[in-house]
């Protein structure tokens, strides 16, 4: 798909700016359910995982939460924040629920060799990760084009 005039590639700050707004949100939740679960000796430990809750609290649940709001909006609350959305990279329109998936299963591969998956974004000229091109979509930002009724 050729970039339309009516959209625009989120690149790479606005990307990881995203993110930190999707992390707090989550930390916003995941650190009183592990605190009312283990206690705030939580965050004394060495251990790398207290037990089930633990790992399924952490690890579990934040690309559970990311991959509905993928399914169900085509972004995350991050994203909304920066007005980005996930498209089809094919035909603009919205993902599947299969190459949402694929994207954050990929995501990992992405993370694996320091991070340079996510990174590509900086480089890429469509400003795709390494798994924005598995799952084969894109993020981007549509242009507003319309004028406001109380302008006309």
């Amino acid at each position: 798909m050729q970039q339309h005039p009516e959209m625009d590639y989120v690149g790479f700050w606005p990307r990881v700016g995203a993110t930190l707004i999707d992390t707090l949100l989550l930390l916003i939740f995941i650190i009183p359910m592990l605190i009312a679960i283990y206690g705030e000796s939580y965050f004394l430990t060495d251990s790398f995982f207290r037990g089930p809750a633990d790992f399924m609290i952490s690890c579990v649940m934040p690309p559970l939460i990311q991959l509905g709001f993928w399914i169900a909006l085509s972004t995350t609350p991050g994203k909304m924040a920066i007005g980005a959305i996930i498209v089809d990279a094919k035909t603009g329109g919205k993902p599947s629920a299969s190459q949402c998936v694929k994207r954050c299963l990929s995501a990992y591969l992405s993370a694996l060799p320091f991070y340079l998956g996510f990174l590509w974004v900086a480089r890429d000229p469509r400003k795709q990760g390494w798994h924005d091109k598995i799952a084969g979509t894109l993020v981007i930002r549509r242009k507003t084009t319309a004028v406001p009724a109380a302008l006309q």
